[in-house]
């Protein structure tokens, strides 16, 4: 399939996400952004290393996996069906239950299995074979518009594939840890789900910033909601953000 009829099939997808963006953020929002990614980085020890070096169908598959999942039970999962299935033509032609036999470890495996399948008969049916490497040609608006294009692949999804990949794209990946610390330091609003928030947190973060920059940004509030900022109790006593952070100010002046 010639590539330059899937580049102008996702084109008309690229003003949209532009447009999200195209009035920028407040600009106090701006300057918030960049001192708690100045005060975090310290903390967390930027630039941090990338943790995976997958080539971007492997990390798709790797990332399909990981919702809602510890990271440890998906990791083990991911390597348990590299081991099973060396090559990704041996899993798509696999039978369902084998495959979620062998990713048992993790959440959902019973709609998972089914799903990586499909994921990969569209890579296959859309590109002419099973491979993602051609994403790295493409603009990361173009390429995250080829990926979620495809059932099953959301916004972060796309930007982890992009981002943790050997690709390494100037993708911002927002996990549910990073969706929290974001909330809770008024980022974004208190209603606004994980997927919308993807285009408003990039926003907000300098356009000519390095895919390692946003690396460490996705990084440093997922570790900081991870390790201080917890779901059910935060630890505001040891936090670096605290008078930024108008969720600790409420805690702060409750009883």
């Amino acid at each position: 399939m010639p590539s330059a009829n899937r580049h102008d099939l996702f084109a008309a997808a690229r003003p949209l996400r532009a447009a999200a963006a195209t009035d920028g953020p407040p600009a106090d929002l701006t300057a918030k952004a960049l001192e708690i990614h100045r005060r975090l980085c310290p903390v967390y020890g930027c630039p941090i290393p990338y943790f995976h070096s997958l080539d971007p169908l492997s990390e798709l598959v790797s990332s399909l996996l990981s919702h809602r999942t510890r990271n440890a039970d998906s990791g083990r999962a991911f390597k348990a069906l590299r081991a099973r299935f060396p090559d990704w033509a041996d899993l798509l032609a696999a039978p369902v239950d084998a495959i979620e036999e062998t990713i048992r470890g993790v959440t959902w495996p019973e709609l998972k299995a089914p799903r990586i399948q499909a994921v990969l008969r569209a890579v296959e049916a859309r590109h002419g074979g099973l491979s993602l490497d051609f994403l790295g040609e493409m603009t990361v608006d173009a390429a995250r518009a080829w990926l979620e294009a495809i059932p099953g692949i959301g916004p972060k999804t796309s930007a982890a594939v992009l981002s943790f990949s050997v690709l390494r794209m100037a993708a911002l990946p927002v996990d549910s840890h990073h969706h929290r610390v974001a909330q809770r330091l008024g980022l974004i609003g208190p209603k606004m789900d994980v997927g919308p928030s993807h285009p408003i947190l990039r926003s907000q973060l300098p356009a000519d910033w390095s895919a390692q920059d946003l690396y460490d940004n996705h990084e440093i509030l997922m570790l900081h909601g991870q390790q201080v900022c917890h779901h059910r109790k935060p630890a505001c006593c040891r936090c670096v953000l605290v008078d930024l952070c108008p969720s600790a100010q409420v805690a702060y002046r409750e009883p």
